[in-house]
């Protein structure tokens, strides 16, 4: 019980701080969403990749094992939103969303950080994260985009959100120069160092702004379920996998973590461009952060009991 007090206190209250941070200030000043959006993207993101990945020892076994891992896991979780959404006999809308909230995770500017101050002396940590965000938006620029613009379907469309999005270079880039040793100047690596420092209370701060005015208006079955599957379900169906693979130490630990993380803030962007039960997505990514305190913090405790 001390050690879940512990994470709480040191992992999980310096997020929710951040986050209540924005809240605060996004009330009081009105930021421009959209810019601050793009400097997450465009600048911070693809510099915490490049970091972390030219850091990181991440042996080729292991980023393979992730790339399994995701793979099957985002494949469960289609089928299971399929199959609920089924059953709930939702409309087409609102199976996007439903299907979008099981998927799709915020392992970008909520993921991230966590992972920071869990494995803030183990970079394969964050590593594992970096990986399977990038898994994450490749998965919501194509999967979830289809889901929300299914009735008007356009191939070209998802094709330059891929190519645009930089974290794919930086990646790349990453990972050329930490397989062939290239050296990078002080100079540069200064800066690269001082943006990646910067990101935790950036990224924090901007997802504190974009939930700063949503509101509770309903709460369904539906709404009920796709928290409960986001929060508790999927990180119950990975913890299997992990196990059924036979995954272990850092690596099942940043995959169990990584598979608890609330609904991913796209979802709710994309179903308000394409007004597709946009109340809907959003209360669903508001909920799931919010509780996140309590799921996110037992997860953490558990892949440290079980794999720590």
């Amino acid at each position: 019980m001390d050690l879940f007090f512990s994470i709480l206190i040191e992992v999980i209250a310096p997020v929710f701080i951040l986050i209540g941070m924005g809240i605060f200030l996004h009330r009081m000043f009105h930021f421009d969403l959209k810019t601050l959006s793009k400097i997450t993207t465009y600048y911070l993101l693809p510099v915490v990749a490049f970091v972390n990945l030219y850091e990181s020892n991440l042996d080729k076994t292991i980023f393979f094992e992730i790339l399994k891992f995701q793979l099957i896991f985002s494949i469960i979780l289609m089928v299971y939103g399929a199959i609920m959404s089924k059953i709930l006999k939702l409309d087409r809308g609102m199976t996007a969303n439903f299907k979008n909230s099981v998927v799709l995770m915020n392992s970008g500017n909520f993921g991230l950080p966590v992972s920071q101050l869990v494995f803030a002396s183990n970079p394969v940590g964050v590593t594992i994260q970096i990986v399977v965000m990038t898994i994450q938006t490749f998965i919501t620029h194509t999967y979830g985009l289809l889901n929300t613009v299914s009735a008007k379907y356009d191939k070209s469309k998802i094709a330059r959100e891929i190519l645009k999005n930089p974290i794919l270079y930086a990646l790349l880039l990453g990972f050329l120069f930490n397989t062939y040793h290239i050296p990078i100047p002080t100079f540069i690596w200064i800066p690269l160092e001082g943006v990646n420092a910067s990101f935790l209370p950036i990224a924090l701060l901007a997802l504190g702004a974009q939930v700063a005015f949503m509101s509770l208006k309903m709460m369904n079955w539906t709404l009920l379920l796709s928290c409960i599957s986001r929060l508790l379900i999927a990180p119950a169906l990975a913890l299997a996998l992990i196990y059924i693979l036979g995954l272990d130490g850092v690596t099942a630990q940043g995959l169990l973590i990584a598979s608890s993380f609330p609904a991913s803030r796209n979802s709710a962007q994309m179903a308000l461009e394409y007004d597709v039960y946009p109340e809907f997505a959003g209360q669903t990514v508001l909920i799931t952060t919010v509780f996140s305190v309590v799921t996110v913090t037992g997860v953490i405790y558990l892949s440290q009991l079980l794999f720590g």
